[in-house]
């Protein structure tokens, strides 16, 4: 089982970097206020209110998408596929951000809605972050200071209590409503962008009834972990140009290979960092179909019996 201090040194990367947001490369970032969406569908998680949380959540766009600010209350939105199509299989869906920020669209509804049409249902969770500024403008500032410290390995893996407890709320939620859902409990998988990337490794390597039956790292951190005998198959993208973790090596990859556990990697020439599903003319556009191949190759996509 992966330790704690190798859940902390990701941890502590992906706070450092949680200054950027998830589409720093992208075009048009003003950030502009919108109305917080009626989310009629959302489910509200058992995971209670942020600890100490006294900034409320708010809405913006930015890149020509949506993106939720100071979650204090964790819930999960269902994309059911229709029962006619559905496969069985199921996604949870970890949108990035930094842990400051989640991109609600092109890293969350877009891709449940892409996994819908495809018979996969998917899940997108919209968890607990960090507080930020309440006002939008003094959030907008850039940051004139350098990126935090690490952190000490036990206090980085405590930062990550609440994100942690509500992906395990979300798979306990999915597998209590599976018949309800037309989903098979054994094909639950996740995938994540960025800081959700770590979010689903963390998840992941963590061990308990949490589990996912695969693991969609998308443009995450790629340091070295403990991987387990019995670690589920990954799919990794990430782009040569991705300005946070491009350079930073394959540890991630390389132990799963020692593991001898399933794993595929797209090293895309472009793309940046937070493609997503973000129309691009770059062969990192490609990963969403790649994806869907590769959960098929591992026969998640059988017809639910």
């Amino acid at each position: 089982m992966t330790s704690k201090k190798t859940f902390a040194r990701l941890a502590a990367i992906a706070i450092a970097v949680g200054v950027l947001p998830a589409q720093a490369v992208a075009q048009n970032d003003t950030m502009t206020p919108m109305d917080t969406p009626a989310q009629v569908d959302a489910i509200v998680l058992g995971t209670g209110p942020l600890p100490g949380a006294t900034a409320p959540e708010a809405w913006h766009r930015q890149y020509g998408s949506a993106f939720a600010r100071n979650v204090t209350v964790a819930t999960l939105t269902p994309y059911l596929a229709d029962p006619a199509k559905a496969t069985g299989a199921a996604v949870i869906v970890a949108p990035g951000g930094g842990f400051r920020t989640l991109s609600m669209e092109n890293e969350g509804s877009e891709v449940a809605q892409a996994l819908a049409a495809r018979g996969v249902s998917a899940f997108v969770l919209k968890y607990r972050l960090n507080q930020t500024p309440r006002d939008l403008a003094e959030f907008a500032q850039p940051s004139s200071s350098a990126p935090p410290p690490r952190a000490s390995p036990d206090s980085a893996a405590a930062s990550l209590a609440p994100q942690i407890a509500d992906a395990r709320a979300a798979f306990a939620l999915v597998r209590s409503r599976a018949k309800e859902w037309h989903v098979d409990s054994d094909r639950i998988g996740m995938v994540g962008f960025s800081a959700g990337a770590m979010l689903t490794m963390t998840t992941a390597l963590s061990g308990g009834d949490a589990k996912p039956a695969f693991l969609g790292d998308i443009y995450g951190p790629l340091g070295a972990v403990t991987v387990p005998a019995d670690a589920p198959p990954l799919f990794v993208a990430l782009a040569v140009d991705d300005p946070l973790f491009g350079n930073t090596g394959f540890g991630l990859i390389e132990s799963w290979r020692a593991a001898k556990r399933p794993v595929e990697f797209h090293y895309f020439e472009r793309g940046g960092h937070g493609f997503g599903m973000y129309p691009k003319d770059t062969t990192s556009t490609g990963w969403f179909d790649a994806f869907v191949r590769w959960i098929g190759m591992h026969g998640m996509l059988a017809p639910a019996s």
